[in-house]
């Protein structure tokens, strides 16, 4: 149970995927929802929303970017390895109708977690408009799998070293303004979520964003994901990971999210040295 099936190193090596046998998991496992992994006795509980499930096969795949001594870890398990421990499906999956024109906005590896719920949503009958962006053209994941899951895609890179250059929401605003536009879904690092919904909010179409923050146990027990939405507090694991991006206070969440780098970035440095 849990053997890593496919390895590929995407992003410039600092983005990994690992497809691995979990049959129970995949089986029951939808889009939008999240898996956490654990590599070894020692390792740390990690929450990855899954990219892609096969039933079939048995299988899920999740993409990770390398950011500290845990994800550092899962880089190091090859092909037949084994994770220890990975517990789901977790989380509320994404709430996937046909409305009409919907639009997909990803950024980083926040595009891996965008990837089902756009196949979805093109799937049930909606025109798909999707959205991808990464600093640089070495840095984006996934294009040819959004490509094919979507009826439109654009891609964009801060540094235009490929496709458009400039943000996600310079093309989201021109979308915005010749599409009917039903509902967008954005994932991806916290401040261009944030920047997406600041931009939909003013077109009064519809934004769910979904959450990472720091988090333990994934069952409401601990408290740790709490993220404040519409002015109460919520749990990412058990209330999301998504949520009205509207509602969502990203301020508080960029503050969160930044209370361990410290003792992250110590880790870090003692497992590479190690």
């Amino acid at each position: 149970m849990f053997e890593i099936l496919e390895r590929q190193d995407m992003a410039d090596g600092t983005v990994v995927l690992n497809e691995i046998s979990a049959p129970l998991i995949a089986e029951k496992a939808e889009p939008g929802q999240f898996v956490i992994l654990k590599a070894n006795e020692t390792g740390e509980r990690i929450p990855l929303t899954m990219a892609d499930t096969d039933p079939n096969k048995g299988t899920i795949t999740i993409i990770y970017q390398i950011v500290g001594k845990s994800t550092a870890l899962f880089k190091s398990l090859q092909v037949g390895e084994r994770f220890q421990d990975v517990i789901g499906p977790l989380g509320e999956p994404t709430h996937i109708e046909k409305l009409g024109t919907v639009v997909c906005v990803g950024g980083g590896t926040g595009v891996a977690v965008l990837h089902p719920i756009t196949r979805g949503m093109k799937e049930i009958g909606n025109h798909v408009i999707a959205i991808i962006g990464a600093r640089n053209k070495d840095l984006l994941i996934l294009e040819d799998k959004m490509k094919a899951a979507s009826n439109e895609l654009h891609v964009c890179t801060d540094d235009g070293s490929y496709g458009h250059h400039g943000f996600v929401t310079d093309v989201l605003k021109d979308v915005l303004e010749e599409e009917d536009v039903k509902l967008v879904v954005a994932i991806g690092p916290v401040p261009m979520m944030k920047f997406v919904c600041s931009v939909t909010e003013k077109y009064k179409v519809k934004t769910f964003v979904s959450l990472n923050p720091i988090m333990v146990d994934g069952t409401g027990m601990c408290g740790c994901c709490r993220v404040s939405v519409g002015g109460k507090t919520r749990f990412a694991c058990i209330d999301g990971p998504e949520f009205d991006g509207h509602e969502v206070d990203f301020d508080e969440l960029m503050q969160r999210l930044q209370a361990y780098k410290e003792q992250e970035s110590v880790a870090y440095e003692k497992f590479l040295h190690e």
